[in-house]
């Protein structure tokens, strides 16, 4: 269980409270201080990520030659595109289904990943093209829905084409779940992207949902149901180690401050599972979406552990304290875009930020700047980014349900 005591951030009443400071990546000198008989699997890590990058590289490189580069493919700005998973099981017959699953074929990387935002029913990768259309970044990746939507439907396109005519999805995605399982950290925790690209990247993503979709990705494998049928048993066990890492991963991550079980962070450090930054505007902080994600998947377990019930309990009192009243978050008007706008009786509503120590929203701008009022950002940020929302709303009602059936235990003091 991860213990804060005290948060990062000033008490002024100014505006600006604070600065967001990049997480580190994960390097050999970091390695170097945990405990000796830690230090080896870490290494071990960190050298195979190297290898399978130097290896994508040379894949690339060679299919190259000397011939001029193709242009990038296309790139689309949200995850899962041309990619849909609850479409009637005879569409993923068709020869429409069939193209969208060779082209996520033909993307997928020599380490076995896939790049975000991209386009799945379009054209076939060309020998040479990059395998993204940002170059070399995010070229393996779960952001944005990436790998596990290619896995998903890669597993429903096989369903449908048995024999010879689905071996190469079925190879697919099992090189697929083995690139999730060496993506995996020692601690069971996964970074935004693999192999390793540096900065808040390396930090375990619970953006977004990136580490969830994983988790279930990795538990539909095991169970070898419905269209995971055709996964060798072998393999099912290891995806059923690696979801359980995972499941005690979420657990040692849940933040404690005075000695009280709260919520997660959006990202933390892959060594000492503390919440750290990501991109600029995105600072160390509890975060009430993700966490509120996160509670479903505990609350979803079929035979939850004491730890679970305790995290889950805990998590929803969070939830409930943090709930904002009497406000609402709207554009204004064209010229003055989003704000914060008292209106009594609103809500619940939920900031997407709150400090680490206490129940005060707090917001990020691209200079790095930590405000804790959503009005003075910059007109761009705050209108370029989901500041408040409603899922926590979803999680409370579900665990209504659950906690009648899973009532708490005496309290213990979480260690």
């Amino acid at each position: 269980m991860f213990l804060l005591l005290s948060g990062t951030f000033a008490t002024s009443p100014a505006a600006i409270i604070g600065h967001m400071t990049p997480p580190p990546p994960l390097s050999e000198a970091r390695i170097a201080t945990l405990p000796p008989d830690q230090q080896a699997p870490w290494q071990a890590y960190l050298a195979h990520s190297r290898a399978l990058a130097a290896a994508d590289k040379a894949a690339l490189a060679a299919e190259r030659g000397t011939a001029p580069a193709p242009s990038d493919p296309p790139e689309k700005r949200h995850g899962g595109a041309g990619m849909p998973l609850k479409r009637p099981a005879a569409w993923y017959a068709s020869a429409e289904a069939r193209h969208v699953a060779d082209v996520i074929v033909s993307f997928q990387t020599p380490a076995g990943g896939w790049g975000k935002n991209m386009e799945r029913s379009g054209a076939l990768r060309l020998r040479g093209q990059n395998w993204v259309a940002t170059g070399d970044s995010y070229v393996g990746t779960i952001d944005n829905d990436a790998t596990t939507t290619e896995l998903r439907f890669l597993a429903r396109v096989q369903a449908q084409a048995p024999g010879a005519a689905g071996e190469p999805y079925r190879n697919a995605f099992l090189k697929g779940i083995r690139y999730l399982l060496e993506a995996q950290y020692p601690n069971g925790g996964f970074p935004q992207v693999y192999p390793l690209a540096g900065g808040y990247h390396d930090a375990i993503t619970f953006n977004d949902d990136a580490l969830l979709d994983v988790a279930e990705v990795l538990e539909a494998t095991a169970r070898r149901d419905q269209d995971y049928g055709f996964v060798p048993p072998a393999v099912a066990a290891q995806a059923r180690d690696a979801a359980g890492k995972v499941l005690g991963l979420i657990l040692s991550t849940q933040v404690v401050t005075h000695g009280v079980r709260t919520a997660w962070g959006q990202q933390v450090d892959m060594l000492t599972l503390a919440p750290v930054g990501a991109r600029n505007f995105e600072p160390i902080s509890l975060v009430s979406a993700e966490s509120a994600s996160l509670l479903q998947f505990l609350m979803a377990q079929p035979d939850p552990s004491p730890d679970v019930v305790a995290a889950v309990h805990a998590g929803a009192g969070w939830l409930r304290g943090a709930a904002l009243r009497d406000i609402i978050w709207k554009e204004v008007s064209p010229e003055a875009g989003h704000q914060r706008v008292a209106q009594p009786g609103a809500g619940p509503i939920w900031a997407r930020y709150y400090e680490i120590d206490s129940p005060r929203p707090i917001f990020g701008d691209r200079d790095r700047s930590i405000h804790d009022d959503v009005n003075e950002l910059s007109a761009e940020r705050r209108n370029g980014y989901a500041w408040y929302g409603t899922r926590p709303a979803e999680a409370l009602a579900t665990y209504a349900g659950w906690a009648r059936r899973h009532p708490p235990a005496a309290p213990t003091v979480p260690h």
